[in-house]
């Protein structure tokens, strides 16, 4: 669903002011809740200027939210798991007529389960929204940046994109992809002045695993999950340093994250199957592989 009556919604900044253009603007998706929220709360404390997006009418509030003073803050309430929605918060962006200093692309969600049973046409929106979203915003908003040759790009994706993951397979595929993608285009912009950083957070501390049906898992019931706001002021340096990638959050996952790559990829999906299975309840073990929005 799109929401193109509201989208510019709490639109409180103003495009041509000359104090607003002096602060840098930042965009960054998934921004209602989780670590997208918790972007937003830092870039706004590190002087930015936030267009921030989401689906859900929480965003609407995120001018008081992230304790602004409501000059610096553009809420677009918009589904971007549909063309329509991606193209809405572009123009949005582009109405304002300031330079992207920060794009933060973070919009994301899961869907655990087996294959079998999970629902097809909520993995085609996942797809979408963690796939296609990322690739057509930033279609949209890096020539920008790069015919201007400076900004920082955030592009969150997750340990599952090193590993099979059964009971999430569509997923991990989405964050692989999101991991590669990054990557991909880091390179191909090294001489433009503008850099491209892949945030892989662990399991973190938000709604994600109970939006994704997962409560009844090891991970979903885990009480060892990370912090939002130390994972996102981790990402947060490695963008503004301009870092290929960061693994986020307790020294386990940056371990983990090594040790996967020269694991096995049976090993690798045996170990996530412990973790993501449907019934397998509480457990004592760090969880590993999946990321909390």
């Amino acid at each position: 669903m799109t929401h193109p009556d509201a989208v510019a919604a709490a639109a409180t900044a103003a495009p041509h002011d000359d104090a607003a253009a002096s602060r840098p603007l930042a965009v960054v998706t998934g921004a209602s809740s989780g670590i997208g929220l918790e972007l937003a709360r830092i870039l706004v404390a590190e002087g930015h200027d936030v267009v921030v997006a989401a689906e859900d009418a929480g965003v609407e509030a995120l001018g008081a939210t992230l304790g602004a003073t409501g000059d610096g803050v553009v809420a677009v309430r918009v589904d971007l798991a549909t063309r329509e929605g991606v193209e809405a918060l572009a123009a949005r962006v582009q109405e304002l007529g300031r330079p992207i200093e920060a794009l933060v692309l973070n919009a994301g969600v899961g869907v655990g389960g087996p294959f079998l049973e999970t629902d097809l046409e909520a993995e085609l929106r996942m797809i979408q929204l963690n796939v296609s979203s990322v690739v057509h915003l930033a279609k949209r908003l890096l020539p920008a940046m790069v015919a201007r040759r400076r900004g920082r790009v955030l592009v969150t994706s997750s340990i599952a994109a090193q590993m099979p993951a059964p009971f999430q397979a569509v997923y991990a595929g989405t964050k692989a992809f999101d991991l590669l993608f990054a990557e991909g285009i880091r390179n191909e912009l090294q001489d433009t002045g503008v850099t491209v950083t892949a945030l892989q957070p662990g399991p973190t501390e938000t709604n994600f695993f109970h939006r994704a049906g997962m409560d009844d898992t090891r991970v979903g019931q885990s009480d060892a999950k990370d912090d939002a706001a130390t994972v996102a002021r981790e990402g947060y340096e490695a963008m503004m340093a301009g870092r290929d990638h960061v693994v986020a959050g307790s020294l386990m996952n940056k371990v983990q994250s090594v040790l996967l790559e020269v694991m096995p990829e049976t090993l690798k999906a045996a170990l996530h199957r412990r973790l993501t299975e449907p019934g397998s309840g509480h457990a004592d073990d760090r969880p590993a592989g999946e990321s909390g929005r």
